[in-house]
């Protein structure tokens, strides 16, 4: 039997809600891969920031694991440093035979350099292959009058936050990522081996920057506005609010324009990578091919009065698609689980016979993939935030509907995710949860334990204890499984 190939589509800071079957958002192509395959409702990134995140998918560690704990670009060299001891699934796929190929955006750790770990061929900004297919294509004239930049507070520079451009998409990340992406795939079809190609695009993230006919698709003004948007956030951490100053000087017309260069940015990934999954089945060999569609993290985009992430625990910063189609995988599935993207590893090595990635921090999920009814299985997750340039200790840890987050800076927070999807009401301090908020963070401090954080497990030091609990609520855990 032959072996599937792999082709994985990346995208950078795209909440997982908008690919859901009734979400305001037009993409033709993942609509299409959805009723192929199987969407995970409740995936998350392992870490709310690119590098971190994109280190755990490659590796299948938490970030304390594999070292890289904020963007690698706001780090010195000897500074969030990955450690090359952990193979990456890249790796794993090459021992078994597989022809790898990387194009677009990496941001793992501070080489830059995806032939260090596992990738036969690559492809990025500034290369010979990708710089010839930018200069095939007419120049725009850059951004339209639809733009707004973030100013203050006194001593920041002017930022943009989202535009309308006349740039084609041919000449943009996406449209560029996908257009050497489709040389690489005629180059892989050619020959006989398996193949995996990765495509990692730098859209949606901010700037939300978008073309004028994708951003036509929607108006504004007829855009719905999630309830958490009025959120002041008075019961949660002050950190919250601090970074919400810096959006309160956004009318409610330029929110909605950011919500329609972001939609439409998503409809622009939608039609670059659909000429790469349009070729693939013009090949025949779409039925043999894995297609996994995934993003490193998501986008606060106003809900609380915050955009981007690195500040907040909310699900709009973790949630993210996760969309598997091919060979063996159910399709038309959508099941009520949570999985992680530091899960892709193991699951990747097991779709394609690899030697596994096995660790304590990732378990493979393809038992959900081939059954979906499996779902009750996959209902815990956790994941860790360090900050980004703002340095700070953020612990997240789901059990169904129930969602808490440890904070070292602040009161922690609780969530039930049915009953407030938009995390409105902090639910810390209620008295009738005392049972379930032992449970959290039993759970969670199992977790921080189990995946061997040690920095956290050792935080007995009296000044130090600034959690709701502390680490000897694992033994909770311990004793009710025994």
């Amino acid at each position: 039997m032959s072996r599937p190939n792999i082709l994985i589509l990346m995208a950078d800071q795209l909440i997982g809600r908008v690919i859901n079957p009734d979400a305001p958002v037009y993409t033709p192509h993942f609509d299409a891969l959805c009723r192929r395959g199987t969407r995970i409702q409740h995936a998350y990134s392992a870490n709310p920031v690119c590098s971190p995140s994109r280190a755990s998918m490659m590796c299948g560690l938490l970030p304390h694991n594999h070292g890289v704990l904020c963007v690698t670009h706001t780090a010195d060299k000897d500074q969030n440093v990955l450690r090359e001891q952990h193979p990456h699934f890249a790796q794993r796929l090459q021992a078994a035979g597989y022809r790898t190929s990387y194009v677009g955006k990496w941001h793992v750790e501070h080489s830059e350099q995806p032939e260090r770990f596992g990738w036969d061929r690559v492809a990025r900004r500034g290369d010979a292959h990708w710089q010839a297919v930018v200069d095939q294509i007419p120049a725009g004239e850059g951004l339209t009058d639809t733009v707004f930049y973030v100013d203050g507070p006194e001593g920041y520079q002017r930022t943009l936050l989202y535009g309308v451009t006349s740039e084609p998409l041919e000449r943009r990340m996406a449209g560029v990522v996908a257009q050497v992406g489709l040389d690489f795939l005629d180059d892989h079809l050619a020959g006989e081996q398996p193949w995996c190609l990765m495509l990692s695009t730098l859209e949606p993230h901010d700037p939300f920057v978008c073309g004028q006919a994708a951003y036509h698709r929607y108006d504004p003004d007829r855009l719905a506005i999630p309830d958490n948007w009025a959120d002041t956030c008075a019961d949660k951490p002050a950190l919250y609010r601090k970074a919400g100053r810096t959006y309160q000087g956004m009318s409610e017309r330029q929110r909605r324009e950011a919500l329609a260069c972001y939609y439409a940015s998503t409809t622009e990934i939608d039609q670059a990578y659909g000429r790469v999954l349009e070729r693939l089945e013009a090949a025949g060999q779409l039925d043999n091919t894995i297609v996994i569609l995934t993003s490193d993290h998501g986008d606060l985009l106003g809900a609380h009065g915050l955009y981007c992430k690195n500040i907040g625990g909310f699900e709009e910063c973790y949630e993210i698609p996760m969309v598997l189609a091919g060979p063996g995988i159910a399709a038309g599935a959508s099941p009520d689980a949570r999985v992680g993207i530091h899960d892709l590893a193991p699951t990747i090595c097991e779709l394609a016979g690899a030697e596994t990635i096995n660790n304590t921090d990732s378990r493979s999920f393809c038992s959900l993939l081939t059954d979906p009814s499996c779902a009750p299985q996959f209902q815990t997750g956790f994941a860790e935030s360090c900050g980004g340039r703002i340095l700070l200790t953020q612990r997240v840890y789901w059990d169904g509907p129930w969602k808490l987050v440890l904070n070292g800076f602040d009161d922690d927070e609780l969530y039930h995710l049915g009953d407030d999807p938009g995390e409105v009401s902090n639910r810390i301090d209620d008295p009738s949860l005392n049972k379930i908020r032992d449970q959290l963070y039993a759970g969670a401090w199992s977790r921080i334990r189990d995946t061997g954080d040690h920095g956290l497990v050792k935080s007995h030091y009296p000044a130090l204890r600034v959690f709701g609990q502390g680490p000897l609520a694992a033994d909770r855990c311990a004793s009710a499984s025994g």
